[in-house]
């Protein structure tokens, strides 16, 4: 298709992404503003309505999810009065508990582990946070833009100058349909990438900018999760548990979760490392198989599933951070990494790098001056704020289960005893993708799969359906594939295709070719829910997500 003729809009941040660090970001720089404007300062001019924020999802927090118990520390810092303001908050924890599963019994530790208390804490929809901050950000004036996605990444030199948006009414074969309409190039002095994890934009960015350089890789996990209405009595409103051992392996990271958001509505799921060695390892499934262990059945048995997600998590900590500041750009929240993973917890540390990336942004545009030297003062302040002391303490946590669950509790104790040290003062960690073994190297699967009953188990595409998903399906894929003949000869031999097996959604499908001449990759791209698992756990790293046509996706309601 040849270049179309765009539409330049010239402004002064542009945000991508309105999950939880967005929101607080431009929500933070617009009282930032207005208390100056009321002041009546001297100097530039400044507006809220000069805040952009960009969203892919068709409406405001669509496309968030996650556990979700949220440590309010950082939203009583970005609005005090949250709760009389009408937060949407389930439940404060009343309860919690960490419950060691075999494959026919549990017991549960007689004492939670410190990071895994939660009292003083809330039960949460992000789905339902993102869409309160949405509000107030809204009120205070700023330009919200949902179901528009970045397509790309503006410079002028080296210097990020803004972003792209995607076309709109584009077929599956790249050429312009009737309704067709060119993206946007909103330029601006600076650009904030909060994406959420691995952000397309932000991985073109780092690899880009070289901002990676010297860090640790990310290590990621996969989190699925269903909404369940269950019948009454079975748990009470703010019970939180935690859960290691079955379905899971000693080599295989994460555990489940069961948190009742009212007496009877249940969010369970279960969250596991892509770090596994098997190619065949199906999250989906294991946590198909995690729902019949006799202790969650039995909460969930007569009960109805009402919706599904999918989510990968940001794990690696503070050594896998790339640097968060260049020139004309910032990187807060899951995009940057910044999740403690000990805790199983993002939310409060998205909403503070959020805050102080505006208070960044806001002293940047007061001095005219948003050079990289000036933007870099978003790097001191996180690391001079309770963010770098928390991410400190954990800082050898998720490497410390390189070689497995039971050496990672080793690990995990030692570092506790020196304040996040452990036997090194730096763990090092590898891709993910780099733990995969051949299948000649694992000759039996790991785990049977599931037969799903369709009542308290499902298949993926009855998971798919309760998400909310759907896309324009006459559009270009957005799961870019660089070289088939490796998915359909190479990776067959060696890996038996994992991409069918990791993707939650069953977007991946090896299918048999109208010639007969053998299996090949089918990609069924409206099935996505946005985890980005492909992009990741792809041992050949030809995999590229990016964003589909904006509005499209998921809608994770109450999620």
């Amino acid at each position: 298709m040849p270049e179309a003729e765009r539409e330049t809009l010239e402004t002064d941040v542009v945000i991508v992404g309105a999950g939880p660090a967005g929101l607080s970001c431009a929500l933070r720089l617009a009282k930032l503003i207005e208390q100056r404007n009321a002041a009546n300062s001297s100097g530039p001019a400044l507006l809220q309505e000069n805040i952009y924020i960009l969203e892919k999802a068709g409406e405001i927090g669509a496309h968030c999810l996650s556990g979700a118990v949220l440590d309010p520390r950082s939203l009583r810092e970005l609005v005090p009065d949250f709760e009389s303001k009408g937060a949407p908050l389930e439940s404060p924890v009343t309860d919690d508990g960490v419950h060691f599963l075999t494959s026919s019994g549990q017991w549960k530790l007689p004492v939670t582990p410190p990071f895994l208390q939660n009292r003083g804490n809330y039960i949460v929809s992000v789905n339902k946070l993102a869409k309160w901050l949405g509000s107030l950000v809204e009120s205070a004036g700023v330009s919200l833009f949902p179901g528009f996605a970045g397509s790309g990444i503006l410079y002028d030199g080296k210097r990020v100058a803004g972003i792209r948006t995607d076309d709109k009414g584009v077929d599956k074969n790249g050429n312009p349909k009737s309704n067709f309409q060119p993206g946007y190039d909103l330029r601006a002095k600076v650009t904030v990438f909060a994406e959420g994890t691995r952000g397309s934009l932000t991985k073109q960015l780092v690899l880009e900018q070289g901002l990676d350089r010297g860090v640790n890789p990310q290590a990621y996990s996969l989190g699925v999760k269903e909404l369940w209405n269950i019948p009454a009595d079975r748990v009470r409103r703010g019970q939180v548990i935690h859960t290691a051992g079955w379905p899971l392996n000693s080599r295989q990271f994460g555990g489940g979760f069961i948190y009742a958001l009212e007496d009877t509505l249940l969010s369970v799921g279960l969250v596991a490392g892509l770090d596994s060695e098997d190619p065949r390892f199906d999250v989906h499934n294991r946590f198909q198989q995690f729902k019949t262990h006799p202790f969650v059945k039995g909460l969930l048995e007569g009960g109805e599933m009402l919706r599904y997600g999918a989510k990968t998590i940001p794990e690696g900590g503070y050594f896998s951070i790339p640097a968060t500041a260049t020139d004309g750009a910032l990187i807060v929240g899951d995009a940057g990494g910044f999740l403690n993973a000990q805790r199983l917890k993002g939310i409060h540390l998205a909403i503070k790098t959020g805050m102080l990336a505006a208070e960044t942004i806001f002293e940047a545009l007061v001095r005219e001056d948003w050079s990289e030297a000036s933007l870099k003062q978003f790097e001191a302040k996180w690391r001079a704020s309770w963010v770098h002391d928390e991410l400190w303490k954990v800082r050898n946590y998720r490497q410390g289960f390189e070689h497995g669950f039971w050496p990672g509790v080793l690990h995990a104790g030692l570092q506790m005893l020196t304040g996040g040290r452990g036997l090194r003062a730096r763990y090092p960690l590898r891709r993910d993708h780099e733990h995969m073994k051949h299948l000649d190297e694992i000759p039996t699967e790991s785990a049977a799969k599931i037969k799903p009953d369709g009542v308290l188990t499902f298949d993926k595409l009855s998971d798919v359906y309760r998400s909310g998903t759907h896309h324009e399906e006459d559009q270009p894929c957005h799961l870019k594939i660089a070289d088939f003949d490796i998915c359909n000869n190479r990776c067959t031999r060696e890996y038996g295709n994992p991409c069918q097996h990791f993707c939650p959604a069953a977007v991946y499908e090896m299918e048999e070719s109208a010639d007969g001449s053998g299996r090949q990759l089918k990609i069924n791209a409206s099935n996505c829910v946005h985890c980005k698992t492909c992009d990741i756990a792809d041992p050949y790293e030809i995999i590229t997500w990016v964003s589909p046509e904006g509005g499209g996706g998921p809608r994770f309601e109450r999620m």
